[in-house]
């Protein structure tokens, strides 16, 4: 029986993760330094900083929630990116153009189920887990696209024209800021970018998970901000609780765009996976206040300011090139070419990062390559690895000490 399965290969934190497990890793295990991980930390951030640590039951729970979502969450997501990004703007969102799925996998699956047949750009290096999603369905040919780190990432208008337009792109899927490398798109050239996708007609699915830590500039970053016309614009924008909130485990997260697409979207989700969770449907509400969606990232942004610039120090200190320090996200995408012999690709500096019990991503991992049409060669990445400043700093100094002792041996 077992020869009629696929083997599905893991993405990069949890391959990771597994290996270290074999060490004896779990979560929260405290002689370990996990600087791999995608998620924040998840406790208060301060003073006034209050988490939900319980959720009623009320009796409708015990029934399915709508495949799109609680209306009223529907409309509280809407009522925050109004608030947010469209202020004065004639064109407003409303429940309609927003679906709730059960965490962001399932939102950018169901996204993904309902593309036409078209050919899908995407960038590298971006998130793991859409090399899996790229390649599922079968129904869209994705094409993927270089980004150069001597050009510290940039991908100008004219080379996006000139992409969609000579590879006939129908849709192009990204995250912004970026995981891994901590590239942001925004202001004017966020704008230029939906604009260009508005004249040629090419949808932008945009992951915003990471719209909240943004250190480029001071306020959330999405292309919501650009938008026309929500019903128009083919800009379809995945976000949720998981980073920008920081409760991971909740998995809630929210598609925003045309009501058309969220239609086709909600279509998907009936059969792929029915829906969210409903209690934690209604515990979100309070979150997305706009107020209080507005003072979590402030804390996020207080608190991991300074986590960042603590790591980006300190692998430099230990050889570390940081070419593009992050503008986004809670990563720092390292180059590992001027480290000591044995040590300058991130697989072998992974394995030994073990040894010290402290977890870190190679960057291969980001070398999305949808069924492996790139067959027989090194990952342009495997210089590369992925450092998570997302733990607490007592991790990230932990973690850097550690790292040091292992060049020491």
């Amino acid at each position: 029986m077992s020869g009629s399965f696929r083997a599905v290969p893991r993405t990069g934190v949890i391959f990771v993760s597994s290996e270290a497990s074999k060490r004896g890793f779990y979560r929260g295990a405290p002689d370990w330094c996990n600087l791999g991980q995608g998620q924040p930390e998840t406790g208060p951030l301060g003073v006034g900083d209050v988490r939900i640590d319980s959720i009623a039951i009320d009796e409708a729970d015990h029934e399915y929630a709508p495949v799109a979502g609680l209306q009223a969450l529907r409309a509280a997501v809407a009522n925050l990116y109004n608030h947010r990004y469209r202020r004065g703007k004639k064109s407003q969102y409303g429940p309609e153009n927003v679906a709730i799925s059960g965490g962001g996998r399932a939102g950018l699956t169901r996204a993904a189920a309902a593309l036409g047949r078209i050919n899908l750009g995407h960038f590298l290096p971006d998130y793991t887990a859409y090399e899996e999603l790229l390649e599922i369905f079968g129904r869209f040919s994705s094409i993927p696209i270089l980004l150069e780190a001597e050009q510290n990432y940039d991908f100008g208008i004219p080379a996006l024209r000139r992409e969609i337009l000579g590879r006939g792109l129908g849709g192009l899927l990204l995250s912004n800021p970026c995981n891994p490398t901590g590239k942001m798109i925004h202001g004017d050239e966020l704008a230029a970018w939906v604009e260009t996708a508005r004249t040629l007609d090419c949808a932008l699915l945009v992951d915003e998970f990471y719209s909240n830590y943004t250190w480029a500039c001071e306020g959330p970053v999405s292309a919501a901000a650009f938008v026309d016309d929500v019903n128009e614009d083919p800009v379809i924008l995945v976000d949720g609780l998981t980073k920008n909130w920081r409760y991971p485990g909740w998995r809630i997260s929210w598609t925003v765009g045309p009501q058309s697409v969220i239609e086709a979207i909600t279509s998907a989700g009936s059969f792929l996976d029915g829906g969210a969770n409903r209690p934690l449907q209604r515990a979100a509400l309070s979150l997305l206040e706009p107020a209080r969606a507005e003072g979590e990232r402030e804390r996020i942004r207080s608190c991991f300011l300074g986590k960042r610039q603590r790591m980006i120090d300190g692998l430099r200190r230990l050889g570390v090139k940081v070419g593009l320090e992050p503008e986004g996200t809670f990563y720092v995408w390292g180059d590992l070419s001027e480290m000591p012999e044995g040590l300058r690709e991130g697989m072998a500096f992974f394995q030994a990062c073990l040894d010290e019990k402290v977890i870190v991503v190679p960057g291969e991992f980001f070398d999305v390559n949808p069924g492996k049409r790139r067959p027989g060669r090194h990952s342009r990445f495997r210089n590369q690895v992925r450092f998570s400043f997302g733990p607490e700093l007592s991790v990230i100094d932990e973690g850097l000490l550690r790292m040091e002792r292992l060049l020491s041996r």
